[in-house]
């Protein structure tokens, strides 16, 4: 349902301006995917996932950002950068929001910095 995963993305662009960040773009999209938050952090542009899950077996929120979603997400980085500008050796910085329903504080998120970077996807192996 997109207008709770909107909830989700107000709620984490509001921590994260509470943690110093400045918020650019909200739900950039493009032909290779989309972008729940871009934002700056002290001169790194920050690309952002927003995950919300309840409790599961099949893991929690930050978990649910798999290898798949990481290409994504880079991919359509990779294209924001190149259509605003910005040079190769721009910092930048790939971050997971999550929340996890049925914690023992569901509004507060983790903030997975550096969740995954572009160079762990091109030599095939995931960080986080």
């Amino acid at each position: 349902m997109r207008s709770e995963g909107n909830q989700w993305e107000i709620k984490a662009a509001s921590f994260l301006r509470g943690h110093g960040l400045t918020i650019i773009v909200q739900n950039f999209t493009c032909p290779f995917g989309e972008i729940d938050l871009i934002g700056d952090d002290q001169g790194v542009i920050v690309f952002v996932e927003v995950r919300k899950r309840k409790r599961s077996r099949f893991g929690n929120a930050a978990s649910s950002v798999g290898r798949a979603k990481q290409k994504k997400i880079i991919r359509s980085a990779a294209f924001y950068l190149q259509q605003h500008g910005a040079m190769a050796d721009t910092h930048c910085r790939f971050d997971v929001i999550a929340y996890d329903v049925g914690a023992d504080d569901p509004d507060t998120p983790k903030w997975l910095r550096s969740a995954f970077s572009a160079n762990a996807m091109a030599h095939g192996y995931q960080t986080q």
